[in-house]
């Protein structure tokens, strides 16, 4: 039988996997159907109420799902790591609370304006609750990522009784990882729904579906994630040199280096063995990590070595960072390609578009790669330095935890093929739509009611 920790892991590591990737597309996506409102206001140009009109579906049903797998997750607090909430519940309960009654109250207050206001309410008005539901899913992040962050990097507290007291709110609300963090995830949400939009909108363009709301779907989508993408880099640079500072066992993890050295060279492929403490099969540039990480080519990066029993699993960290920048190298490359042929030619080649309807979901996976960077890198402790991981969890035997864990997977297993599955029946039912009847009149039709 697997251990029990083991297990307790797996499960809360599912049920954050399934949920994180619902807030990764309503943050960013918010936003843009609030630029298409806008768009729509100053050109009054009806193709951007079509794709409003479209993209609004994908939202709602984005966050149905997001709302749903996040109070499954919660529960988890209770159930498997009563530790948790015992040693930092003072600090973890306050953030937490402060999310639902901003954040979410704001998104659930006019949400429902946003869906079914357009007709009902002034165009004011619905713009305006289109720019809160956007602002809502932006706050929200900040505050779970404020939590997470002190987590990773706690300041501001102090330990009583083995309880942890706040001391300092500001240290803990603008921690000193906290900007790197939150703009991190809002870019990284950034792309996920710009290649969204940009692949269901090209499946509908390989579907003849030529209607302007398409047109203008497909290169915003685009354009974003070209215009995204090296903001990423940049912001992923200067997050990696903070992370430095304040986890060197993480960094040393991601980069496979055991032995503290100078000029560390980056590795491109290797076999990290944990036992042995070496690599195998390492394939590297010299000192091109010590370049990134300090900006010197001689520059030191600190060992695992220099971390025996407190530093994390090195293979999953090492070859999720490997997974999200490849990810990310492949999205420039496209987005940059499709956003060229949309400048030259209007709309992309057939290759091209089938690229990006390949990519639609590509930013779920860089994002689950990056979170189990960060997630896994802060092992073995839950909060670094004050709590362990082992010390949190409950005495669930491992029978039960195990038959949770297999229903919850094939749960969202299920539900991940019918969201996939539904967001392709829409987009096909839309492009049918467009095919089968003239689409001007489809678009007055909307911009009417708008």
């Amino acid at each position: 039988m697997i251990d029990a920790l083991i297990l307790a892991r797996i499960q809360f590591a599912a049920n954050i996997s399934f949920h994180i990737l619902f807030p990764t597309i309503t943050i960013a996506l918010g936003w843009i159907l609030f630029f298409f409102k806008v768009r729509f206001h100053r050109t009054r140009d009806p193709r951007w109420m079509a794709a409003y009109g479209f993209w609004v579906k994908i939202f709602a049903l984005s966050f149905a799902l997001g709302v749903v797998s996040g109070i499954t997750m919660s529960f988890q607090f209770g159930t498997n790591w009563p530790g948790f909430m015992e040693t930092v519940g003072n600090i973890a309960g306050p953030l937490l609370a402060y999310e639902v009654l901003t954040a979410f109250f704001l998104e659930a207050t006019f949400l429902g304006i946003m869906l079914f206001g357009i007709g009902r309410v002034t165009e004011r008005l619905h713009t305006f609750a289109t720019l809160l539901v956007a602002v809502g899913t932006s706050l929200s992040a900040y505050w779970i990522l404020a939590l997470n962050t002190w987590m990773q990097y706690p300041v501001g507290y102090t330990m009583i009784d083995g309880e942890a007291h706040v001391t300092d709110w500001l240290a803990i609300l603008w921690n000193s990882q906290l900007l790197y963090r939150v703009i991190h995830m809002l870019l990284a949400s950034g792309l996920t729904a710009a290649f969204l939009v940009a692949g269901v909108s090209s499946y509908r363009w390989l579907r003849q579906d030529r209607s302007p709301g398409v047109r203008v779907s497909l290169r915003t989508g685009a354009v974003a994630a070209a215009i995204l993408i090296p903001l990423q880099i940049l912001v992923g640079d200067l997050h990696g040199l903070n992370t430095m500072k304040v986890q060197p066992a993480k960094i040393a993890a991601i980069e496979g280096v055991w032995e503290t050295e100078k000029g560390a060279p980056l590795l491109l492929f290797a076999l990290p063995d944990q036992d042995l403490r070496e690599n195998h099969a390492a394939i590297g540039i010299p000192k091109v990590a010590s370049l990134i990480l300090t900006h010197d080519w001689n520059g030191e990066i600190k060992g695992l070595n220099e971390f025996v029993g407190e530093h994390p699993p090195v293979a999953p960290v090492f070859f999720s960072f490997r997974v999200m920048v490849g990810i990310g190298l492949l999205m420039l490359l496209v987005s940059w390609w499709a956003t060229f042929q949309l400048w030259k030619k209007g709309m992309p080649s057939r290759f091209v578009a089938k690229c990006l309807v390949a990519m639609t979901f590509s930013g779920w996976i860089a994002t689950l790669a990056g979170w189990y960077v960060t997630e896994i890198g802060r092992q073995p402790y839950l909060v670094a330095g004050i709590l362990k991981t082992a010390d949190a969890a409950s005495d669930v035997a491992s029978g039960p935890l195990l038959t949770t864990l297999m229903m919850y997977l094939l749960l969202y297993l299920l539900l991940l093929i019918a969201y996939i599955s539904t967001v392709f029946y829409m987009a096909r039912k839309a492009a049918y739509q467009h095919t089968s009847k003239p689409a001007l009149n489809q678009l007055n039709a909307i911009g009417g009611t708008a």
